[in-house]
């Protein structure tokens, strides 16, 4: 086995990391109106540099600004698309335990445009500091449905959903299209709503709320399809699956058994991070649907707890997962990023950086 010259990479990272003191303060100065707005991108431009640093000197092949200018994972992208809003108001999907803030999107106007996005700027500071592959992350396009279902998206701009659907991925196509030009050639759609129509209790939600459970995986397959239809050659599209990240908290639970065939056989992603870390992820049986030239990264080592992982679990599970998929279509990860949220998950961020460094050991083991 050899290490891979192309993401996803033996070792590699889904993307949020803990975000450090300095700007933790410095977004809580800027929310209270103390400090300007240039103030505060003086700090995390500081900050990102030492964090892409922190990634490359243990030995990561790709790296993030680890979010550190996002408050959440989807909302700070959705939110700044053309025809779309983000307002505080009532969640509909509930995690076990805490919640965060009451944070919706809404559609407004018609989708398909796309007049730019300040996260393109912030890749093009990645790329600027990386010495090694610039990785960008963004919510899958399925993000503005799946949680606000019709709600979020009026009769009278789409009176029928096939219309919705055929703009927002139109609208994503020119996004992604906006990054490659940038120069981006690793990005990641985070794509939570397939793993969690695994969950019977979600599903049964979906059914309720008058949609087929059945059929959505089908749709965000085409919808995820028309978004990278016009990528470069050389660009490389992950998806990361989770059952919810909040403070070390979840949503759902169920293997990916319900839509592995449609996740790895319809969606014409180069590679998936599966969030592997406990039971409520299942067993490795779905990876038999996985094809060749397809790579998968085991997110074995969990992003919720500080608790250590050994070299010999891993090695173990990474073994029983290669009876079901190659041992050389796989790579190694944390199950989720470390802050989905700028709250950010419950360990300390030296456990943090233990849990990355072992992740490039065990790789470099494993595959050489």
């Amino acid at each position: 086995m050899t290490q891979r010259t192309s993401p996803p990479f033996r070792a590699d990272h889904v993307g949020s990391l803990l975000r450090t003191a300095p700007l933790k303060e410095a977004r809580a100065k800027r929310e209270a109106g103390e400090i300007t707005a240039e103030a505060l991108k003086e700090i995390e431009d500081r900050e990102i540099a030492g964090v892409i640093k922190r990634q490359e000197d243990i030995g990561l092949k790709a790296v993030t600004d680890g979010e550190f200018r996002r408050a959440f994972w989807n909302y700070d992208f959705l939110g700044e698309l053309d025809g779309v809003e983000a307002y505080l108001g009532e969640r509909k999907i509930k995690f076990e335990g805490k919640n965060p803030k009451p944070m919706m999107l809404r559609v407004t106007g018609k989708l398909g445009t796309f007049s730019g996005h300040p996260m393109l700027e912030h890749f093009k500071f990645v790329r600027q500091h990386a010495r090694v592959t610039p990785k960008m992350t963004i919510p899958s396009p399925s993000s503005l449905h799946f949680r606000y279902r019709r709600d979020a998206i009026p009769g009278t701009i789409y009176p029928e959903m096939d219309a919705f659907y055929a703009d927002l991925g139109t609208t994503y196509s020119k996004a992604i299209r906006a990054f490659a030009d940038a120069g981006c050639r690793y990005l990641q759609l985070d794509e939570v709503n397939l793993a969690y129509l695994c969950d019977p209790k979600l599903r049964q939600q979906v059914s309720e709320r008058g949609e087929d459970p059945e059929q959505l995986p089908r749709i965000y397959a085409a919808l995820i399809n028309k978004a990278i239809a016009d990528i470069p050659s050389d660009m490389t599209i992950a998806m990361h699956l989770c059952r919810g990240n909040f403070q070390s908290t979840f949503v759902a639970s169920g293997g990916y058994e319900p839509v592995a065939e449609t996740l790895f056989n319809s969606i014409n992603v180069h590679g998936y991070f599966m969030e592997y870390d406990s039971d409520r992820a299942g067993g490795f049986e779905p990876l038999r649907f996985v094809p060749k030239g397809k790579t998968v990264v085991l997110g074995l080592v969990t992003s919720k707890s500080g608790r250590l992982e050994s070299r010999d679990e891993l090695k173990r599970r990474i073994d029983e997962a290669a009876k079901f998929v190659p041992l050389d279509q796989l790579c190694l990860s944390p199950q989720c990023g470390f802050a989905s949220t700028e709250e950010g998950n419950v360990l300390a961020e030296e456990e943090q950086w233990a849990k990355l460094r072992t992740i490039v050991e065990v790789a470099e083991d494993v595959w050489g």
